[in-house]
């Protein structure tokens, strides 16, 4: 029976998620597996968010708070931001598929840099939008040759800084520049999901820069410094105009109970943030010097993660290596078959993956 769908559906590859650690596990034959491919907190969840899980389970025979009150006020008071110009999501994607469905309609375009965050392709091509990309120089974001990119047609600029996956951050100077040059019609979207991270005081940061451009949209998220990835949560800023429009399509309760509770609680966290920085820091210092001794090559990062230049292809070293209980990212979903990506463990993990990585690095040599 043939089924009717959208054009852009019929382009989409399903996203292949992976399987559960005890799965991959009991499969190969192994015990005590360590994942270092999300991009997740590597010291878990904030306290004070569990502790707000547990005090409000009694609540989730209720509907959530559709307009996300106490949150957006928690968030507006940190930022300084007005709680009309904030919209909350099932996790910052949501927010982006708000973008799509609120502004893109079948005949304009959306452009983005490319390698960048997969999602913003499948939620473009499954709306039947074009998507046009640009790509990295010198594993950059080049914001020039998406300036060229531009034209009547174009309606949506994804940028994602600093860029997933190759950990490079943008500065305030270029990206005011771009926006000055970017049309007063075109929604630009900044997806700071690793802002938290970054320690350079020159890169962008949107918050500055919602004032030098009507439709600019900054995307962030409670999965990363937080560590509330399974919970979904994410927000965004913008004028209050753009925010009411996405507002029209968001459904009313897309926020749940327990997310919203952690989250407010984990902006109080500030040992949790601390302690999360201090050992991504402490953990990228560690994994450059011995990846420097081993003479691999790799790209400085102002995130949690990284990319790793390996001999025998991405791919092959994250399969060998998920043999021996550690699971990296190889990167040719992304076009660059000669990496892999990790994010920062703790210390152990961190000191299993250099282990391992020699040990399969020398099997490859016999």
């Amino acid at each position: 029976m043939a089924i009717l769908t959208h054009k852009g559906v019929e382009k989409l590859i399903p996203y292949p998620p992976g399987k559960p650690i005890e799965e991959l596990e009991r499969e190969l034959g192994i015990t005590g597996s360590i994942k270092l491919a999300s991009n997740e907190n590597p010291i878990g969840s904030s306290p004070l968010a569990i502790q707000a899980i547990k005090d409000n389970l009694n609540t989730i025979h209720r509907y959530p708070d559709g307009s996300g009150y106490y949150l957006k006020k928690k968030l507006g008071k940190k930022f300084g931001v007005p709680i009309e110009q904030i919209i909350l999501g099932n996790g910052s994607n949501e927010i982006i598929e708000f973008i799509i469905r609120t502004f893109l309609s079948t005949s304009e375009d959306v452009i983005q840099a490319i390698p960048t965050f997969l999602v913003y392709e499948k939620v473009v091509t499954g709306a039947g939008g074009r998507l046009i990309s640009v790509p990295l120089s010198n594993f950059r974001i080049d914001l020039d040759g998406i300036l060229n990119e531009i034209t009547e047609k174009t309606r949506i600029i994804f940028i994602n800084n600093p860029n997933n996956p190759t950990g490079s951050v943008l500065l305030k100077d270029e990206m005011l520049h771009f926006l000055k040059e970017v049309p007063n019609n075109v929604i630009v979207a900044l997806d700071e999901a690793y802002i938290e991270f970054i320690t350079d005081n020159l890169a962008a940061r949107g918050l500055d820069l919602l004032s030098e451009h009507p439709l600019l949209i900054v995307l962030r998220t409670f999965s990363k410094l937080y560590g509330l990835a399974g919970l979904r949560i994410g927000y965004g800023f913008s004028s209050r105009q753009v925010i009411d429009y996405m507002n029209r399509v968001r459904q009313p309760f897309n926020a749940n109970t327990l997310a919203q509770a952690a989250a407010v609680a984990a902006l109080d966290d500030s040992e949790f943030v601390s302690l999360t920085l201090k050992t991504v820091n402490n953990g990228l210092q560690y994994l450059f010097r011995e990846l420097d001794k081993m003479g691999l090559e790799y790209i400085p990062t102002q995130t949690n993660f990284f990319l790793i230049k390996v001999p025998g292809g991405g791919k092959t070293i994250y399969e060998k290596m998920l043999r021996e209980g550690v699971i990296v990212r190889s990167m040719a979903s992304y076009g660059l078959n000669d990496y892999i990506r990790i994010n920062v463990g703790l210390q152990e993990e961190n000191e299993r993956f250099i282990k391992t990585l020699k040990k399969t690095l020398n099997r490859l040599q016999v």
